[in-house]
Parts: structure tokens; sequence; C-alpha cells
């Protein structure tokens, strides 16, 4: 549970940051969706690769190697000087990073090889994520109070100290009895198809179609074809993409990744909103958010016993539903005092993503055979931060080019104040300070519009993503049972696996 509470602290801890980053190295539009999506960028295009390894090599040696780069890399970004050096810190963190989400997720599966002890170890693995995500605003929230923002990242340290003491002492090694080769070039591919991609989304999204956003996705499409053709003709894939034609399978990572976009796009603009505009302190936004990541924790272990009795293609559609009227109610609600209303939309959204995830990743992990486990659980990580990287992308980039299109400018401002303002909110409000008091206020209340127009615009979007994802667990969850060949495969790997660890 350490690493995970490390990975999810650190992805809330950011978005809090934010703001205080965005004053010290003045970061572009760009720049700042960068900060926060070079870490997933990177770590979801290693994860099936580190998956693999360690399935080869042992996921316990994976833990501790990931560990140390990751405490290591976590001090260098607490001191990045300029944008650039922080965006290449974060980029190294996910390098590290992959090398520790599918090794513990793997571990559950090899461990816990009966269902139901399986499926609540993975609703507590779950749960980790949403507990650190409430650790993160509380703890960075005490931290940006009374130090710089390079602090948040030092939260790392105290938590990787203990984990190389008693990861040795307390977890068995697990690996697969009969690994194939190292696949670089499909571990190339897999990169080569999700950064252009993502890449081409910023840059329509900022430049339109004058940019190389279409020539970029274009290209990451042509490389994640390779990849599936190359895994489909290799004896011994890296990735088992036949595991998606079966619906749990495909179904539940689709689930898991238009919620996690839902998620990290929410957090993004929200924690903006309630910094910039409606004037909260770091402290004070992390506990508006308090209540919906305990909502989070809560549904998912309560859905534990509810999905013994209720079919997936039921339930979770059902949760997702919850999600979407979240979003409903922030679009319907955003202003620059609307506090109570982004309170209440959380904590929707956090039930619906707490149930939703800890049912679907339950499928991953029953759909591969246990052997196999890192790379399935791989699968479900990079859809967590394929997630994450398309929540800021996506969402974000949106939310970027509508705020510059609606922002109104006062004429007194200098060209690098308008320049600045137009960029991002924290930029509009840190120029409106320097501003006389009548200027100042008329453009931060311009900003704040703006944003929030904007907020609207992105909410009605999320609406639409929960609808769909929803959709699509109604129709693949249909026949969530696993077929009689994978489970013969699974029953076989669970016995070697087992008979190796002891």
């Amino acid at each position: 549970m350490l690493p995970v509470l490390l990975v999810s602290i650190d992805n809330t801890v950011l978005s809090f940051a934010l703001p205080a980053i965005s004053r010290d190295l003045a970061p572009t539009a760009a720049q700042q969706l960068w900060i926060i999506d070079a870490y997933p960028l990177v770590l979801a295009g290693l994860l099936v690769a580190m998956g693999s390894a360690g399935d080869r090599y042992g996921r316990r040696r994976m833990l501790l190697i990931g560990s140390i780069g990751f405490a290591v890399l976590s001090v260098a970004a607490a001191f990045a000087p300029t944008a650039e050096t922080l965006i290449a810190a974060r980029a190294a963190l996910g390098f590290f990073g992959a090398m520790l989400m599918p090794s513990t997720l793997s571990l559950l599966r090899t461990v816990f090889v009966e269902r139901e002890q399986r499926r609540l170890a993975i609703a507590i693995w779950a749960s980790g994520f949403a507990a650190g995500s409430a650790f993160g605003p509380l703890v960075g929230g005490l931290l940006l109070e009374h130090f710089a923002w390079g602090s948040v990242f030092l939260l790392a340290v105290p938590v990787l100290v203990p984990m190389l003491i008693l990861v040795p002492l307390l977890i068995p090694e697990s690996r697969d009895p009969a690994p194939g080769r190292i696949d670089l070039p499909s571990t190339l591919l897999s990169l080569a198809a999700m950064g252009p991609v993502v890449y081409g989304i910023k840059s329509l999204a900022t430049d339109g179609f004058d940019g190389f956003g279409v020539q970029a996705i274009v290209l990451g499409a042509f490389a994640g074809v390779w990849f599936v053709r190359r895994q489909l003709s290799a004896r011994s894939p890296m990735l088992d993409v036949r595991l998606f034609r079966q619906g749990s399978f495909g179904g539940a990572v689709l689930v898991n990744l238009c919620s996690v976009i839902a998620l990290v796009g929410f957090l993004y603009f929200v924690s903006q909103h309630l910094q910039l505009i409606a004037g909260l302190t770091p402290v004070a936004a992390g506990l508006a958010l308090l209540p919906g990541l305990v909502a989070m924790i809560i549904a998912g272990l309560a859905v534990v016993p509810i999905a013994r009795r209720v079919r997936p293609r039921i339930l979770v559609p059902t949760a997702l539903a919850l999600s979407a009227a979240g979003y409903a109610v922030v679009a319907s609600t955003a202003t620059a005092d609307s506090i109570a209303p982004v309170v209440i939309a959380f904590v929707l959204l956090g039930v619906g993503i707490g149930a939703a995830e800890t049912v679907s990743n339950e499928l991953i992990l029953s759909s591969a055979p246990a052997a196999k486990a890192g790379a399935a659980s791989a699968v479900s990580e990079t859809a967590y931060e394929l997630g994450a990287v398309l929540g800021t992308a996506v969402l974000g980039s949106i939310l970027a080019a509508h705020y510059r299109g609606a922002i109104e400018l006062p004429g007194a401002l200098t060209g690098a104040q308008a320049d600045a303002a137009r960029e991002t909110l924290a930029g509009a409000v840190t120029v409106a300070e320097q501003l006389p008091a009548a200027i100042g206020a008329e453009l931060a209340a311009s900003a704040a519009h703006a944003f929030d127009s904007g907020v609207v615009v992105t909410s009605l979007i999320g609406v639409g993503l929960m609808a769909a994802a929803a959709a699509i667990a109604a129709v693949a969850l249909r026949n969530p049972k696993i077929p009689p060949a994978t489970a013969a495969r699974v029953a076989q790997s669970a016995t070697e696996s087992a008979s190796e660890t002891q």
C-alpha cells in the first residue's frame, strides 16, 4: 500500500501546488500542462514493459529499484529552478514510477487466488489511491502554507524509507515461471503511440489546425497499430492484446480510462477555482475536497458485498451515472462563490468512481493468468495513467483554449502583462495584483468569468464522458465470466505461481 499512497499523494499534491508553481516558475499554458502530464505520460508508456519485466525478474525487485529511483528524483524535482527542469524531473519520475504500480496490483493477484478475497484486497488497494488523494491536499496544503512548492515533492522520502526496509521482510518474491524475452521494440512502440497522441491533442487545443496536431495523432495511431500487430504475431507477447476480445476485460479497461479522465480533469480545474477564484488557502481547498475523497474510499469498500449480488452490467453503469450527476452539478452552478456545490459534486463523483473502479479492476485481473499478472496489472495501470494524461490534455486543453478566447483584457495592460494574463488564470491573478486596484479588480473579474465559463463547457463534456462510459459498461459487461480456456490457464498459472512462491 505504501507505493499506492505515494503515487496518489504525488498526483493530488501537484494539482494543489500548481498555482504556486505558476507564480514562481511562470510556465506557459503548454508548460503548465506538461508539468502535470510528463510524469503519467512516461509512466503510461512504460507500464506494460515494466509489468512484463516484473513478471520476468521479480515483482518485489522492481518495487525496490523503483522506490530508490523515485526517492532520488523527487528530491531533484523539489529544487527544480525552471519549468523545463521540472518537466524533465517529472518525466524521469515516470520511469521509476512505472516499476512501482504494476508490482503492487500483480502481487495481489498472485497472493489472493480466491476471488472474494481478491475482490476485497483490490477494494483496499483502490481505497489506498483515495486515501492518498485525501492526505495529499491536507498535508500538501500545510506545506504550501509554510514552505515553497518544492516541499510537496519531498513527501516521497518519508513514504519510501520504511518501504525499503519492510518490503524485503514482509513481501515474498513473485515472478512468471516461464517468461518471454525482453521486447525493446514493443516498448519503444508503446511510447511512440502515446507521446504523439497527447502532443497532438495539446497542439489542436492551443494552435488549432495550424500546428502539427493532426500529423502527431496520425503518427501515434500508426505506432499503436504497429504495436498491436507485433503483439499478435509474437510467440510470447509483451501484452496479450487478445484479452481485449473479452468484454469483461476490454470494457473494464475503458471504464477505468474514462473514470480517471473525469477525476483528474475535475481536480485540475477545481483546485484552481477554489484557490484563485474563491480565494481559499491550499489547506481550505484540500478540506473542501475531503468529503469527496472519503466518499470514494467508503464506496470502494462498500461495493464489495454488493458486487456478490448485483451483476457488473448493472452496478458499474449505476455508479458512473452518479459521477455524471457530479459533473452536471458543477456545470449548473459554476460561479465565483460556488464552494458548496463543488463539495457536493465531488462527493457524487467520488462515490461513482470508487465503486466502479473496484469492480473493473477485479474483472481485469480475473481475466488474465496469474503468472501474467504483471502485464495484466500494467494494462489496468496504463488505463489509470493514460486517463490522467488525457484528463489534463483533453479537458485541460479545452478549458485553456476557452479561457484564452473568453477573457477580456483592460486596455491599460502592457504587452507582457496581456500575454501573461491571457496565458493562464494564475498569470492573470498575478498581473491583477500588480495593477491599480480598479484595473486589477476588472482583470480579476474578467479572468474569473472566462475561467468559470470554460468550467461549464468542460463539465458538460465530463457529463457526456461519464454517460458514454456507463453505456460501454452496460454493453461490454453483460457476460463477465471468464471463458473456459482462460479459466484453465488461470488455474494452472495460479498453481505454478503458488508452488514457486512456496
